[in-house]
């Protein structure tokens, strides 16, 4: 037995609280080391009474990564109390685990155990309930569509008549967005998150002048309180984008401090390293990144919170919106966040907190900061299997279950599953114009758990290059659309929200193919029904086989069969229900 290799602490995502009555307890071991594990289990008052061997749980095999196995039970504690260790079977050796290290028989005493004190019921996790229901559209507003030619920017561009760049505009607003609402129902869509409205200098807007204010070129409060109303009608949830890590260059507290240097009344506000300031060639200030155009925020400075926790709430309380996304979140000292959900969760319970972390974001999704991070291990591992063919299927159930098990469960019922941003090349570029390795990919986003978000024109073709290039224009001329991929995508949201199963919260669990390479199989689960997705990102025909059942074909015309094995075409996929 590979006892280095064995790992757990009761908490975070080993062990946790998944509703008010249950918990989740999750083991790792050496990839195919043990056979078997049990949980023995009991109440730390009860100790004599029950004894452990009339207390156990098998553990089921959740998943492997590529050095790891994790295994997973659910227990239900009748006192919400738990001391519990893990009985381990490699087939040639028994031993006992708990906090204290591995022994061969079962201790009597409570001390060797690992402790759950207590299922407190505020202490599990929540996100929004809507959220694992929601199909999201992402929208760079200047390049969505304009509506108002009235309120667009000098020197603003004819739309769509030049590549986009870090400088020019084509007039994108408010009222273009409303103008196309009802495009986006066609699709499917049930929530649209927009990249940052608030006064800026820039086009992209994550260089905040005043976030109090909307920048003109999109329009007014009233507009986009008009827009929000209008979204709502259509049973669509909105979120913003909130900047709170650093602010523009033309933020009125920064032009203090370039005026008055260190006897600014707003010197704190920045973290500033010596006076006079210097911008170039590298900034006396911390920044984001070293763009000198974007102070850092000193957030632990209390009129800046306040100044900032006032924005959180303002916009949520006087226009209703049902998010918001947190720019450069994990810079961010977390006591602020911690406030900033309090703040705005009390003015709207159930408005989702969605923080932009590129790596692992467990300290932030303990239930007292974020709801959900944008999960872009989910879109590296999507896209280097999918669209650049530089991993085997092996290897990216490895690196999708390695993300999974970094977790708890009704975390990942709320992940933001993205494929492409403002922030990313196009989907179809990356694929190198390849439109059936767009369509698997939008196929494993929109039969995944979590919440998918589609970035704005991926549905029709849209292609570009990294920023600047992946946000030219949306296109409204729909002979210039690809309409079969648009109605693929369109026909898989539908699917979703049909399908309880595969929908955000149902179970998802990778299915051996044996010897098939390049072929995915997973089963989506609930306690009623059973679907599995069996996707060939292959160039050749493959059969591929499946556990022996009756099977309803989803995607074609709902045909029905029965047996073990199903052929695929070429980059070809089947979603079956189990009947």
């Amino acid at each position: 037995m590979e006892k280095t290799a064995i790992y757990h602490r009761p908490k975070n995502n080993f062990a946790y609280a998944y509703t008010n009555r249950k918990i989740h307890i999750r083991l790792q071991s050496a990839k195919n080391d043990l056979k078997n594990v049990e949980l023995i289990h009991g109440d730390p008052y009860v100790w004599d009474d029950i004894g452990w061997k009339n207390a156990s749980t098998s553990m089921k095999l959740e998943g492997s990564d590529d050095l790891f196995d994790y295994w997973i039970c659910e227990v239900e504690p009748e006192f919400k109390r738990l001391r519990y260790g893990f009985e381990l079977d490699d087939g040639a050796e028994r031993l006992v685990y708990g906090e204290k290290g591995f022994v061969a028989e079962d201790p009597r005493d409570t001390d060797f155990y690992f402790a759950f004190p207590f299922l407190n019921e505020a202490d599990v996790f929540n996100a929004p309930d809507w959220v694992s229901h929601t199909v999201w559209y992402q929208i760079f507003p200047e390049r969505f569509a304009n509506g108002d030619p009235s309120i667009d920017p000098p020197g603003t561009l004819a739309w769509g008549s030049a590549e986009p760049a870090v400088d020019n505009f084509f007039g994108g607003d408010f009222q273009g967005v409303i103008e196309h609402l009802d495009y986006l129902v066609g699709l499917g869509i049930s929530g649209v998150y927009f990249t940052p409205i608030f006064k800026a200098h820039s086009n992209h807007k994550y260089d905040t002048i005043d976030y109090m204010e909307i920048d003109p070129q999109f329009g007014d409060k009233e507009t986009f309180r008009k827009l929000v109303d209008e979204c709502h009608k259509r049973g669509i949830k909105v979120m913003l984008d909130a900047v709170f890590n650093h602010s523009g260059y033309f933020f009125k507290p920064f032009q203090n401090v370039l005026k008055y240097q260190e006897n600014s009344t707003y010197r704190n506000w920045f973290h500033i390293r010596e006076f006079p300031i210097v911008e170039d060639p590298a900034p006396s200030y911390d920044t984001f990144a070293f763009v000198s155009s974007m102070p850092k925020l000193n957030t632990e400075h209390p009129k800046v919170r306040e100044y900032l926790l006032n924005v959180g709430r303002y916009w949520v309380e006087e226009f209703d919106i049902d998010g918001w996304r947190l720019d450069v979140a994990n810079e961010v000292d977390h006591a602020f966040w911690r406030d900033f959900r309090r703040v705005v969760k009390e003015v709207k319970r159930d408005v989702y907190v969605l923080g932009e972390i590129w790596h692992d974001a467990m300290p932030w999704l303990q239930g007292d900061q974020f709801d959900a991070v944008m999960n872009y291990p989910f879109t590296n591992a999507a896209l280097e299997f999918f669209a650049k063919g530089t991993i085997e299927a092996d290897s990216f159930i490895e690196q999708i279950t390695k993300w999974m098990v970094a977790y708890p469960k009704n975390v990942n019922d709320a992940a933001f599953n993205l494929l492409g941003s403002h922030d990313t090349p196009r989907i179809l570029t990356i694929c190198e114009d390849n439109v059936r390795k767009v369509k698997l990919l939008f196929l494993f986003q929109l039969t995944f758990t979590g919440s998918p978000c589609i970035y704005y024109g991926d549905e029709i073709g849209l292609d570009g290059g990294k920023d600047p290039g992946c946000r030219k224009c949306m296109e409204w001329d729909e002979s210039k659309h690809d309409m079969e991929l648009r109605s693929f995508v369109s026909r898989l949201i539908g699917l979703r929200k049909k399908e309880e199963s595969l929908q955000g919260k149902g179970h998802i669990r990778f299915i051996d193919t044996g010897s098939v390479d390049n072929v995915v199989v997973y089963e989506r689960s609930t306690s009623d029904e059973r679907i599995l997705v069996v996707i060939n990102n292959s160039a050749e025909r493959s059969v591929i086989g499946l556990p022996q059942g009756n099977y309803r074909d989803l995607w074609n015309e709902d045909r029905t069969f029965t047996g073990g094995q199903v052929e695929v075409e070429a980059y070809g996929f089947k979603i079956l229900k189990v009947v």
